[in-house]
């Protein structure tokens, strides 16, 4: 509905939207476990098959962004571990392999894919939710951090592996449900009794991917972070951008997560 304009870019493709649910439902009143916790089952076998994705971890749960022209991969590429659902009307309706068979080749071995840098900023950062009907209570705020208090982040070159920081705020709403990354220093300009967050209120510090904007025509970017830290048992959430992918794990893990990424890179080489 947004009007042509030349300050906007639009990437060609039409994505669809996949949610992991247990049992059928959601887990909609508790934190996000982590792209890791879908690495092996979903992950890894989407970049096997040469299928693009985008992720977006949210504090509730995670959502796979894939192509439309995709879907007949990805339902024949999932269907022997999960049972597959497509929303109509409100209601979720059985997926079979046959509803989406016409057209589907069996992929050829995926060489193994780029390995991307990685960057690490000092800076610490928040995932948080805030109830709907408090929304109101801290627009104003939202819109002065969106979209006028942001100072440019300072230039790093390609080949640096670390940033004094970097400027990112995540907002996404949901099916009613907020989700919102920033950094610890903008959480202060919150009110802190309308702000949630787990109950142990950890800090989380990222690693972002990409020395340059990543594109959407390759595939394997998010399985080349989620599969060494699901080996590590290391909790991550995952944003995909337009032009980046970043990573956010426990601020505790940082030097983990740096030596398991370097030593995946040094291994590619």
């Amino acid at each position: 509905e947004l009007p042509p304009s030349e300050f906007m870019q639009v990437a060609d493709s039409t994505w669809l939207v996949l949610s992991v649910v247990s049992n059928g439902r959601e887990p909609s009143g508790s934190q996000a476990t982590g792209v890791t916790k879908i690495a092996r089952s979903v992950i890894a076998p989407l970049a096997e098959h040469h299928v693009s994705v985008l992720m977006l971890s949210t504090y509730q749960t995670d959502f796979i962004l894939v192509r439309e022209r995709d879907l007949p991969v990805v339902i024949h590429t999932l269907a022997g571990e999960f049972d597959i659902y497509k929303e109509e009307s409100g209601e979720c309706v059985p997926v079979t392999c046959d509803d989406v068979s016409n057209g589907f080749l069996k992929p050829k071995p995926a060489a193994s894919p780029t390995l991307h840098p990685v960057q690490s900023p000092q800076t610490r950062f928040c995932v948080l939710t805030v109830a709907p009907d408090t929304l109101p209570a801290i627009a104003t705020m939202l819109i002065d951090v969106l979209f006028y208090s942001h100072s440019p982040p300072r230039e790093a070159g390609a080949d640096s592996q670390d940033l004094d920081s970097i400027t990112f705020f995540a907002f996404s709403l949901i099916e009613g449900y907020i989700s919102i990354v920033m950094d610890a220093e903008t959480q202060k300009r919150f009110p802190s009794d309308l702000l949630l967050t787990s109950s142990t209120g950890e800090l989380w510090r990222m690693v972002r991917i990409g020395g340059q904007p990543l594109g959407f025509d390759e595939c394997g970017i998010v399985a080349q972070i989620a599969e060494p830290l699901a080996a590590a048992d290391i909790s991550a959430y995952y944003i995909s951008t337009f032009n980046f992918d970043h990573a956010l794990v426990p601020e505790e893990g940082i030097a983990e997560v740096i030596q398991l990424l370097q030593q995946r890179q040094e291994s590619g080489r």
